[in-house]
């Protein structure tokens, strides 16, 4: 048994002192082009990496930042129970924090400009859709 526990302690050492040695990185890839009328697929595509799937911060690159990602799921909590819309848009076009308060986060407004041909309209849908479904992704 004591042999055992040993085992078991020597093979998580081995695994920590692996992965402090291997640190995650961040895979960077050419954007791909997603439906201006689907947030969900915005989010998934551009967002999910990082804040996870539902948005709670824990994405697969979550790891590799020096930051953790926002937990996106409790933005109206933190805010007196009131979603910020105008905060959220602000932050995804980059007008309200620069990168979104970090050099890892990548600032969504001139990708998203750069789809539509910067058509205001698209843009503007692009950002309102994204901002809606990250609304729907508070916990009460």
């Amino acid at each position: 048994m004591r042999t055992r526990i040993m085992l078991l302690f020597l093979a998580s050492a081995a695994a920590g002192i692996l992965a402090a040695q291997s640190p995650a990185v961040v895979k960077r890839v050419p954007v791909s082009s997603t439906s201006a009328r689907s947030g969900a697929e915005m989010f998934n595509n551009y967002c999910a990496s990082c804040h996870g799937v539902e948005g709670s911060g824990n994405g697969p690159a979550a790891a590799a930042l020096k930051k953790a990602p926002a937990d996106l799921t409790q933005l109206a909590a933190r805010n007196n129970g009131k979603f910020p819309d105008l905060a959220v848009y602000q932050a995804i076009t980059g007008d309200r924090y620069s990168a979104h308060g970090s050099a890892e986060m990548p600032v969504w407004g001139e990708v998203l400009k750069s789809m539509d041909g910067s058509s205001n309209i698209m843009v503007s849908l692009r950002l309102a859709n994204l901002t809606e479904y990250i609304k729907s992704l508070q916990r009460k």
